[in-house]
């Protein structure tokens, strides 16, 4: 399995690691109820580096995004401001969770879970090229 680059750290601070999909990510670091309560009463951090980044440009990007999103993009209007969505397939059903962010007018990104990055992956760019959407994927 592959390792995120905050891996060493995860070990060091006691976590033990799992497979998921393919990447070493931790489950718990010890007592999963004194996380949840530091989470509660302080703060916590989720490791994201193992989550496909999809980059998104065009002119009709915004458009793109009306269309294959369930929440609406038209809210995001300040340069990094985020928005959490399901991405629907043609009947409305939920093909999957993302985050999608807003950069400028013509360039937003998608990061999308790494366990199903083939499928979401297959399903945006054939859904882009009538938007002539310019697809990179990091």
């Amino acid at each position: 399995a592959q390792q995120t680059p905050l891996y060493e750290q995860h070990t060091l601070c006691g976590a033990r690691m799992v497979d998921f999909h393919g990447w070493m990510m931790p489950l718990h670091y010890g007592s999963q109820i004194d996380e949840h309560h530091a989470v509660r009463t302080d703060a916590g951090m989720f490791d994201v580096s193992h989550m496909t980044i999809v980059d998104l440009r065009g002119s009709r990007t915004r458009e793109f995004l009306r269309y294959l999103l369930a929440n609406d993009v038209a809210k995001l209007a300040k340069s990094g401001k985020a928005l959490y969505s399901g991405m629907l397939n043609a009947s409305g059903g939920v093909i999957d969770d993302l985050i999608v962010y807003y950069f400028t007018e013509d360039f937003f990104r998608l990061v999308v879970n790494s366990a199903t990055r083939e499928k979401d992956l297959s399903w945006i760019t054939q859904h882009a090229e009538p938007f002539g959407i310019e697809i990179t994927v990091r």
